[in-house]
């Protein structure tokens, strides 16, 4: 029979959830002759002193963050001489977190293994996302960073080796803001990029850094999307709107793990419990800015209940709506979810009279 199921579908205007997320979790991989496994740090002075000197500051720039830092970096450290990432992604799906990179020299055999890695475990129910260099993957859950020639002070760095410092920063992005515009005060300089140019790579899906003649800045938080379809528009290219569907996701998953399957009886009764706990979340998404206020429902599935009555040889021909409702659906929950989620402010058209 398998594990119970919980069929959470995500498209544009239908989710559902239970408890506020708090993000912040940053998932790296890198490879080093010492400390090799596993290790959860919650600080830039936790990193290893072991690991080699470029290894320390990739993990340490992670935490440099945005409006706030990481909560914590879960890291797998892998042997110089590892053949692939297996190993590492294997651990990462036992972790729950909400950006995963590479090493700071991820190749691009690497990159699309994660790529796959993490559109695997979307269809299975988990949520994480990855910053990757210079890869094209069409896909809401992985981000194509592409900025080149990353100056700090006397340093050069590639995208590879600034994807943890990417991934720090959507991590320590809140539900309520989206990340364009946000400053990397720390690079002093990049490859800059003309108003066409930066346009053009937007549109296709990269993830770039600007100089706007004073600092260097996200240019738009976007991700990897460009072939958007009826359930997934164009809403689902923004990084801001794809944490919130992730985050909702996930608690609505866990919460109903920990606390309703299997410990309620599947009474009418009882999925009214549920259903009023998913809008209590609801009105606190709305009062925090991450839903649209007055927009967001959840209510039993009737049609689907429906449904799910005629395939068992019930006669719905002459049952009421409440009846359909009330009915028994022995280990079956159906619920459908509207919300509006908030988008921010990103484009100002501001005309002035004289």
């Amino acid at each position: 029979m398998g594990l119970p199921n919980i069929n959470i579908a995500f498209k544009t205007a239908a989710a559902a959830a239970v408890q506020l997320s708090k993000k912040g979790t940053v998932g790296l991989i890198i490879k080093d002759s010492k400390q090799n496994g596993a290790h959860v740090i919650t600080g830039a002075t936790e990193v290893p002193a072991e690991l080699a000197a470029d290894n320390q500051e990739y993990v340490s720039r992670t935490f440099l963050g945005y409006v706030s830092a990481p909560s914590k970096v879960i890291l797998y450290v892998l042997p110089l001489d590892a053949a692939n990432l297996t190993e590492a992604l294997d651990y990462f799906a036992t972790q729950t977190f909400d950006y995963l990179a590479g090493p700071p020299d991820t190749s691009s055999a690497e990159s699309t293994a994660i790529a796959s890695w993490v559109k695997t475990q979307w269809e299975q129910g988990a949520t994480p996302r990855a910053v990757l260099p210079g890869h094209t993957a069409d896909n809401e859950a992985v981000i194509n960073f592409v900025a080149e020639e990353i100056q700090t002070g006397d340093q050069i760095y590639t995208a590879a080796q600034y994807c943890s410092r990417i991934a720090g920063l959507l991590a320590g992005t809140p539900m309520n803001i989206s990340c364009t515009y946000a400053p990397l005060p720390e690079i002093t300089d990049i490859k800059r990029m003309t108003k066409e140019e930066m346009d053009t790579a937007i549109d296709a899906g990269k993830f770039i850094l600007m100089h706007d003649g004073r600092k260097v800045k996200v240019g738009r938080g976007i991700n990897s999307l460009t072939t958007t379809t009826k359930d997934k528009g164009e809403q689902f290219k923004k990084i801001k709107i794809v944490d919130a569907v992730a985050a909702i996701k996930r608690d609505i998953q866990i919460t109903a793990q920990d606390s309703y399957i299997g410990k309620y009886a599947n009474s009418y009764d009882n999925k009214c419990l549920f259903i009023t706990a998913i809008k209590g979340y609801f009105t606190q998404l709305e009062i925090d800015g991450v839903l649209d206020p007055g927009k967001n429902t959840i209510d039993i599935d009737v049609e689907a209940q429906k449904a799910y009555l005629q395939s068992t040889g019930v006669d719905v021909s002459a049952m009421s709506e409440q009846e359909i409702r009330s009915a028994n659906t022995a280990d079956k929950v159906f619920l459908l979810a509207n919300i509006k989620i908030l988008d921010a402010i990103e484009d100002i058209d501001l005309q002035i009279v004289i």
